[in-house]
């Protein structure tokens, strides 16, 4: 299958063309933010590969936050249009799970670890999750407000690896030496191969109707927790 995949929900913007898992286009900048300027160029590029290619796409996949709602709303929108334009569905990703794919397989994991991506909100505030090696969720994706004791339950028996540009602040308030903070990670566009590839053969498509999905509207809404 041949997938468009656009991740816009951090400064970062990135587009990429996956085909039975292989990268074979991408573009990416880290400028900051830049996704209404830059982002449908992306998208004509790797169009632009796919057609020189004389290939068909079969869907197109976008990240579906948490993130900036400014960035979500504007990669929705590219992705909708390019939907209904090609008469293709849309597969919405969560944008964690692309964090998590990066560490997993640009990493040295033994395989005993839990992941936990973080992206910045506002004071001492993330969106995080905490994922296994099978990409269960130990915890949905939920705002969380940081303190020392908020992953005790977790750090007393696992290895656990923080990353996302919301790592940083709980450097700040964790210590356990279970725990491992990663930098420089990135929810990024080609990442989203393994996962888009999953949902496209599941056949777990986006209703077109909604101008969001609900799971964005319901987690914008959704008040950050002291403890999990």
């Amino acid at each position: 299958m041949t997938i468009l995949n656009i991740e816009t929900s951090t400064d970062v913007c990135s587009v990429a063309v996956t085909y039975d898992g292989m990268v074979l286009c991408h573009r990416e900048d880290f400028s900051g933010h830049n996704h209404a300027t830059l982002l449908s160029g992306f998208v004509k590029d790797c169009l632009d590969h796919i057609a020189a290619h004389e290939m068909k796409l079969d869907a197109v996949a976008v990240s579906i936050g948490p993130g900036s709602y400014t960035g979500l709303r504007i990669g929705l929108s590219e992705a909708k249009g390019l939907c209904y334009a090609l008469n293709i569905p849309l597969i919405g990703i969560d944008t964690l799970k692309i964090m998590a794919v990066e560490v997993m397989f640009t990493h040295n994991i033994q395989g005993d670890e839990l992941f936990v991506p973080m992206i910045d909100a506002r004071r001492m505030e993330v969106y995080t999750a905490v994922y296994n090696m099978a990409f269960e969720s130990l915890v949905a994706p939920t705002p969380l407000i940081l303190s020392d004791e908020a992953y005790d339950s977790f750090l007393a028996e696992n290895k656990m690896l923080f990353f996302g540009n919301g790592s940083d602040k709980a450097r700040q308030v964790i210590s356990s030496p279970n725990a491992t903070f990663i930098q420089n990670v990135h929810p990024l566009a080609a990442n989203m191969l393994p996962l888009a590839e999953q949902a496209f053969s599941r056949g777990d498509f986006l209703d077109l109707a909604y101008s969001v999905p609900l799971y964005l509207k319901e987690f914008q809404a959704t008040k950050p927790k002291k403890l999990f």
